[in-house]
């Protein structure tokens, strides 16, 4: 897999939920890919023309408005590969024509650098999050120290809760996580502190994660979040 070298992430904090949005750098080629490309299409291409850059391709992790509200935009002035999981494909209904779906465990290649596709349901149904070797991009699957809501159109709380234990289990410790949104204390953070200060991925019990999803999180937890201890048994 690639080493943090062959590659950068660059990240602008835009719009008004809070939204990150990414770039991935391949070093090598200088070629560029969007992640989940909204809110300020000309703030994002800028970003990509002060490292020049040429945007390549568009990875989305799921389908919410807004995190694909340029993608329009994106698609008529840059031509790019549009890449989306098809089961998100399939679940919006509005895939742009000739995109590029993929199943779990699919790679991309950006010049050199290999990212490997991981289908992550729980928020909607193809959400996905895009392993890099070092970073991982989490869209809204890991928040820091949050995860996604599950009480929208397509929401499982139940996937998610496998997913959040599949990407514990995966993951090392090391790699830095990038969500979607900026809920957290801080901007980003690693496996190894999520695994440890995330409370929901301190659940070994399905049905008590759920719970604690879909009605005591809310009442009881405020952002920015921060860790908590996990919770003797």
């Amino acid at each position: 897999m690639n080493t943090a070298g062959s590659y950068r992430v660059h990240s602008l904090k835009l719009g008004p939920m809070d939204n990150f949005l990414y770039v991935i750098e391949d070093v090598a080629t200088h070629s560029a890919a969007l992640i989940d490309p909204a809110w300020d299409l000309d703030r994002l291409i800028g970003l990509c023309q002060d490292h020049g850059l040429t945007i390549t391709h568009v990875l989305l992790t799921h389908s919410h408005g807004d995190h694909i509200n340029a993608l329009s935009q994106a698609v008529e002035r840059l031509s790019p590969e549009v890449h989306v999981l098809r089961a998100e494909a399939e679940f919006w209904g509005q895939t742009p024509e000739g995109s590029v779906l993929h199943e779990d465990g699919d790679e991309i290649l950006l010049g050199q650098t290999r990212i490997r596709v991981i289908h992550t349901p729980g928020h909607t149904p193809g959400s996905t999050c895009y392993d890099l070797g070092d970073d991982l991009i989490a869209g809204d699957t890991v928040f820091v120290y949050g995860c996604g809501r599950c009480d929208l159109n397509g929401g499982d709380p139940r996937a998610m809760h496998a997913s959040l234990m599949r990407l514990q289990k995966e993951l090392k410790p090391h790699v830095r996580i990038h969500p979607g949104h900026n809920y957290g204390i801080h901007e980003n953070s690693t496996m190894g502190e999520q695994a440890a200060g995330n409370p929901f991925m301190h659940f070994d019990d399905v049905e008590a994660f759920v719970h604690y999803r879909m009605v005591a999180h809310d009442q009881t937890r405020n952002s920015p979040y921060g860790p908590e201890p996990r919770q003797k048994s």
